[in-house]
């Protein structure tokens, strides 16, 4: 089993060793894919989650048994191609080549399952082409 989720942790819970323990406990494969930490160390967490159904199902219980809420990711960045002018901004700027250059035919080109969402497009973009978009889904 392998979803994306988000986990969204108060100043407490962030002292704890929350991904050491999902790897040795649960035998899950995290791979974090973004994270943002306050100053008072409240933040959110992007992460691959991937293991046995029995030990995904396992994992998301001891994190919720701490009191971290976990939601499915529901954030995702959409390219908007008939706004693209082709400039090759953000493809100068994806770590993931999600958005890339053609070199034959120089034209951009976005390929959403590479897409990590860094955000680091949104920023560069002269026509705002490329947007982030929320979608409302049940808690995991």
């Amino acid at each position: 089993m392998k979803n994306k989720i988000v986990c969204y942790f108060s100043a407490a819970q962030s002292e704890q060793p929350i991904i050491y323990r999902l790897v040795k406990n649960y035998d899950l494969i995290v791979n974090i894919l973004k994270a943002d930490i306050n100053p008072l160390k409240q933040g959110y967490l992007v992460m691959e989650l991937e293991g046995s159904k029995e030990k995904y199902k396992e994992g998301l219980v001891f994190l919720k048994n701490l009191g971290v809420i976990v939601e499915p990711l529901s954030e995702k960045v959409v390219w908007h191609d008939d706004l693209c002018i082709q400039c090759g901004a953000c493809a100068s700027f994806c770590p993931t080549e999600a958005l890339a250059i053609d070199r034959e035919t120089m034209l951009v080109s976005f390929d959403d399952t590479k897409c990590v969402l860094c955000s680091m497009c949104l920023e560069c973009c002269p026509t705002r082409a490329i947007i982030l978009h929320f979608d409302v889904r049940e808690a995991v």
